[in-house]
């Protein structure tokens, strides 16, 4: 009965958003009887399906031509991005994989490689290395729980990070800006920024359609980004704007997808 409800209260959300172009977790917590932290979840789960956009203190539809993207070809893109950062791997690599769906779609990639060492602010990135036969070293940040970005944050995983040094971060990103870097509507910033700060190559995994997502809090400066890896959708120009900063863009090949 509980899920049925949530999938019924999620079509409900959705179909809000429609009409009205944008919603607020308050306002469907009173409608729906339920806490702001239900919400907040239906709201990331429809994030990760590429129904809505999730702002501070609420929701509102993609920008035009990014909500026809069915959840089945944002899947396909980001095992796509996945894969190819995953090449970027070596055995016996010392890695941190950041909270996201994007950064959670290199877990079954990196399954065949030997001896990481792999620290995360994810439970999910945690359970799911944990599960698999061949076992990588696992560490975690620890750190006060983020219920808008469902990972573990604050002083203390900043903390933990700075005690360590890394061969690579692999970080996601609700946006990206061709000259600034990559963008957030969640305002605590400063993990992923230790998370580079740690690391000798920081690699951010990204759909080239975050680039029409107009976001206010600057995340990481592409001056502390090395590698962008994203599909093969992103314009030209906009590729080589963003290799000016000295960055460079991996193209995942997803042309057959994104007719």
């Amino acid at each position: 009965m509980q899920k049925r409800n949530t999938q019924q209260r999620r079509r409900a959300i959705v179909e809000q958003l429609n009409r009205c172009g944008e919603v607020a977790v308050d306002e469907l917590s009173k409608l729906f009887s339920t806490s702001e932290v239900t919400i907040r979840k239906d709201f990331a789960a429809l994030e990760n399906s590429g129904l809505l956009l999730r702002k501070f203190g609420g929701a509102i539809l993609l920008p035009t031509g990014s909500s026809e993207l069915s959840s089945e070809k944002v899947s396909i893109r980001k095992k796509a991005i996945a894969a190819m950062a995953a090449s970027l791997i070596k055995d016996h690599n010392r890695i941190i994989i950041d909270s996201g769906s994007t950064t959670a779609a290199l877990l079954p990639e990196i399954t065949a490689k030997a001896g990481l060492l792999v620290m995360t602010n994810s439970l999910q990135v945690a359970n799911y290395l944990l599960e698999q036969e061949n076992e990588h070293k696992v560490l975690m940040t620890g750190g006060t729980w983020d219920t808008q970005s469902h990972s573990f944050q604050g002083k203390m995983a900043e903390f933990v990070l700075q005690e360590y040094n890394f061969d690579q971060a692999f970080i996601g990103a609700a946006g990206l800006d061709p000259q600034k870097g990559t963008t957030t509507f969640n305002e605590l910033t400063q993990l992923s920024q230790v998370m580079a700060k740690v690391s000798n190559q920081v690699i951010v995994m990204a759909e080239s359609e975050k680039l029409q997502r107009k976001i206010p809090n600057v995340e990481l400066p592409w001056s502390a980004i090395s590698v962008l890896v994203t599909d093969d959708q992103i314009p030209v120009d906009v590729k080589q704007q963003i290799e000016q900063h000295g960055v460079d863009v991996i193209c995942a090949k997803t042309t057959e997808i994104g007719a």
